[in-house]
């Protein structure tokens, strides 16, 4: 996308626990980089079961 304006997509959270415990939190990002978080996610998680498996195989 060589200069060309992505759609971004924001969101905000305001948390509050009791008058002591507060966190703010901002975010912004194009629909590139959400389709590239879903799939580093996505490799991730199919990564653990080989991983898993090869972990729990009992040695001969």
């Amino acid at each position: 996308m060589d200069g060309e304006q992505g759609r971004k997509h924001a969101a905000k959270l305001d948390l509050q626990l009791g008058q002591a415990i507060s966190a703010r939190a901002e975010v912004q990002i194009s629909s590139g980089g959400l389709l590239a978080i879903g799939a580093l996610v996505s490799s991730i998680i199919l990564s653990v079961a080989p991983l898993v498996w090869a972990a729990r195989r009992r040695p001969y």
